[in-house]
C-alpha cells in the first residue's frame, strides 16, 4: 500500500509526516499554526511542506493513498466537517476534507485528534494486542478516544470519547461543557495552582527549582520534584492520579475495556504518576475487574499524532 499523509493540526504548530502501511514515519515537516492566516492560509502552508518533503503536488494521488487530519475540536467524522476548534480562530463550519479532496486529489480523512492517536496507538503502538482499549491525553486539559472491537467509536454525532468532560464532582466547577468536569481539576493549569496553594504552607524544593518565581512552574518540575520524593509535588500528582481513577473506573464498567492508554505531555511523569493511578484505579474497581485491567503509557510519543491521523487512511 502506499504511505499516507498524517497531519497532528495543534493550536500551536501543525505537523505533517509521510506514513507507511507498518507506522513508520518516513519524512516529516510542519509550521507554527499561527503563521498560517486562515482556512486558505493553512492549506497553502500545507501544500508548501508536503514540497519540501519531496512530493508532487501534480502527482500526489500516485504517491499516497490519502491525507488525514487530527483536530482539537469538534468534528463530524463522517462529512469531515469541523464544527469549531476552540483555540484556533476562524476554524468555524468548516467542510475541510472536501476542501483538501479539491484542493489535493486525494482521499481526505478529518478526525478528533484523539481519535486519531487512539486509533495509531491500537494500530501500532501500546495497544497493539487489545481489541477494546480507551485513550487520554493529559496537557491542558484532558482528552480521550475510544476504541471497541478495533474500530474508533465515535458516538451518534462523532463526539464521543470525551473524557475530560466527564463530571467527577456533581457540585463542581461550572464550564459551558458542564459541571465538574475531569480536566478542570487535572489540567496543567489546575494542577500547578493546586502546587502554589499547598506552598504557602509546606516547605519544598519546588521554589528552589524555579529560583523563588512560582509563576514559572511547570508540571515537569513537579515531575522531577516528586521522583526526589518531595512530598507536595507526590501529593499533587497523588491527587491527580485520584481523580483520573475516578472517571476511569466509570468507564471500566460501562464499556470494560481491556487497557487504558496515556499520553500527552503530563504523562511524561512516569512511574509518579502511572503507580498512583493504577493504585486508586484498583480501589475502585471489583478485584475481578482490578486484575484485568491494564494502564500503560502510549508508546508513540510526539509522532503519535501524525501516525494515528495517517493510520485513519491507511486502516480506517
Amino acid at each position: 500500500m502506499k504511505p499516507a499523509i498524517g497531519i497532528d493540526f495543534g493550536g500551536t504548530a501543525v505537523k505533517i509526516g509521510l506514513v507507511n502501511d507498518r507506522g513508520k514515519l518516513l519524512r516529516e515537516d510542519g509550521f507554527a499554526t499561527a503563521d498560517a492566516r486562515g482556512v486558505k492560509g493553512w492549506v497553502d502552508a500545507v501544500a508548501a511542506a508536503l514540497e519540501r518533503m519531496g512530493l508532487d503536488l501534480n502527482r500526489l494521488s500516485q504517491q499516497v493513498s490519502g491525507m488525514g487530519v487530527g483536530v482539537p475540536g469538534f468534528v463530524d467524522f463522517r462529512r469531515g466537517f469541523i464544527h469549531d476548534l476552540t483555540n484556533v480562530p476562524g476554524w468555524t463550519g468548516v467542510s475541510l476534507a472536501a476542501l483538501l479532496r479539491r484542493h489535493f486529489g486525494v482521499r481526505a480523512v478529518v478526525d478528533n485528534d484523539c481519535n486519531a492517536m487512539a486509533f495509531g496507538e491500537v494500530c501500532y503502538g501500546a495497544g497493539r494486542k487489545f481489541r477494546h482499549a480507551v485513550f487520554l491525553t493529559l496537557g491542558t486539559g484532558v482528552g480521550g478516544g475510544i476504541v471497541l472491537d478495533k474500530k474508533v467509536w465515535r458516538g451518534a454525532y462523532s463526539m464521543a470519547g470525551e473524557i475530560g468532560h466527564v463530571s467527577i464532582d456533581m457540585y463542581g466547577v461550572r464550564t459551558k461543557t458542564g459541571r465538574g468536569g475531569l480536566e478542570e481539576y487535572v489540567g496543567i493549569e489546575p494542577l500547578v495552582a493546586r502546587a502554589r496553594k499547598l506552598l504557602r504552607k509546606r516547605t519544598s524544593i519546588l521554589p528552589d527549582m524555579v529560583q523563588g518565581d512560582l509563576s514559572k512552574l511547570t508540571p515537569r518540575h513537579l515531575a522531577e520534584a516528586a521522583t526526589q520524593g518531595d512530598s507536595v509535588a507526590l501529593e499533587v500528582f497523588d491527587f491527580m492520579a485520584d481523580c483520573l481513577a475516578t472517571v476511569l473506573a466509570d468507564v471500566t464498567y460501562l464499556l470494560q475495556p481491556e487497557a487504558f492508554i496515556i499520553g500527552g505531555g503530563v504523562s511524561a511523569a512516569g512511574k509518579v504518576l502511572f503507580d498512583p493511578l493504577r493504585r486508586h484505579l484498583h480501589e475502585r474497581l471489583s478485584p475481578f475487574f482490578a486484575k484485568l485491567i491494564q494502564v500503560l503509557p502510549a508508546a508513540l510519543g510526539n509522532r503519535g499524532g501524525m501516525v494515528g491521523a495517517a493510520t485513519l487512511v491507511l486502516r480506517g
